[in-house]
C-alpha cells in the first residue's frame, strides 16, 4: 500500500508539473547567457598582428546595435556581444568568456539600465556599482583596456512603469565619471547629448523611450569611436 500512495503522489507532481501554466519560466539553466555567443566566441579567430580588437558588453541596446556596426563603423575590429534583457550580474557571470577569452584590445560597457529596472530582482545603485567596479578590474587585469559607457537617459519603462528611473541613472553616471577617473578607464557620455529637459531619452533618438533608433545610434557612433581612440591612447 505504501508503494502505491507514493506512486501515486509522484504521477501526481508528475502531472502538475505537466499543466504548469503556459508563461511560467523553465528552470533557468543558462541564466547568465552564456550559450548565446559559445559558438560565435569557438568560430572567431584570434586578433590579427596590429588589430586593435574592441568587445562590446552589454544589453538589448548593444545587441540591437551590432546589426548597424558593418555600416556605422565600416572596417573597424567591433564585435558585438550584447545580450536582451540583461543585468551586470548576468554580464559578469560570462565576461570572461565573451569579453576577455577574445583578447581585445579594449571593452565597451554600456550596462546598468536593466538592473534599475529589476529585471533580475530589485537592485541597489551599490550592486550595479559593484558588478561594473568587477568587470573594470577584469578586464584591466587582463591588460584590455575600458570605456564605462553612461547609461542612457530614461524616463520611465514601458514594462515597468512607476520606477521614476531619470534621477537613478544621473546618479549611476556621476559614480561611474568618478570611477573611471579613479581607475584610468575612460567615461563615455551618451547622456548629455541624449537627454531630454526631464532627463528622458530624446522623443527623435528613441521609439519608446528606452531603445535608441537609428538616429539615436548615429549620436553614439562618433562619441563611442572618440573615447575607444582615447583608451587606445591612453599611456
Amino acid at each position: 500500500m505504501h508503494h502505491h500512495t507514493l506512486w501515486s503522489s509522484t504521477l501526481l507532481l508528475a502531472a502538475a508539473l505537466a499543466v504548469a501554466p503556459a508563461g511560467a519560466q523553465p528552470p533557468a539553466q543558462d541564466w547568465a547567457g552564456l550559450a548565446r555567443y559559445r559558438d560565435d566566441n569557438a568560430r572567431l579567430a584570434a586578433p590579427a598582428p596590429g588589430e586593435q580588437r574592441v568587445v562590446f558588453m552589454g544589453n538589448s541596446i548593444t545587441d540591437g546595435w551590432a546589426v548597424h556596426f558593418a555600416t556605422m563603423f565600416a572596417g573597424k575590429p567591433y564585435i558585438g556581444r550584447g545580450i536582451s534583457g540583461q543585468t551586470t550580474p548576468q554580464m559578469l557571470v560570462r565576461f570572461r568568456q565573451d569579453v576577455v577569452a577574445l583578447k581585445p584590445a579594449v571593452v565597451v560597457i554600456l550596462a546598468g539600465t536593466n538592473d534599475i529596472a529589476g529585471n533580475t530582482g530589485p537592485s541597489t545603485l551599490a550592486m550595479i556599482e559593484d558588478n561594473l567596479a568587477s568587470m573594470t578590474e577584469i578586464a584591466q587585469a587582463n591588460g584590455i583596456r575600458v570605456v564605462l559607457s553612461s547609461v542612457l537617459p530614461v524616463f520611465d519603462y514601458p514594462w515597468k512603469p512607476g520606477l521614476e528611473p531619470a534621477p537613478k541613472i544621473v546618479a549611476l553616471n556621476a559614480w561611474m565619471r568618478q570611477y573611471a577617473i579613479a581607475k584610468g578607464a575612460v567615461y563615455l557620455d551618451y547622456h548629455t547629448p541624449m537627454a531630454d529637459a526631464r532627463m528622458g531619452l530624446k522623443r527623435e533618438y528613441g521609439n519608446d523611450g528606452v531603445h535608441p533608433n537609428l538616429a539615436g545610434y548615429r549620436v553614439m557612433a562618433p562619441l563611442t569611436d572618440a573615447a575607444i581612440h582615447t583608451a587606445l591612447t591612453a599611456r
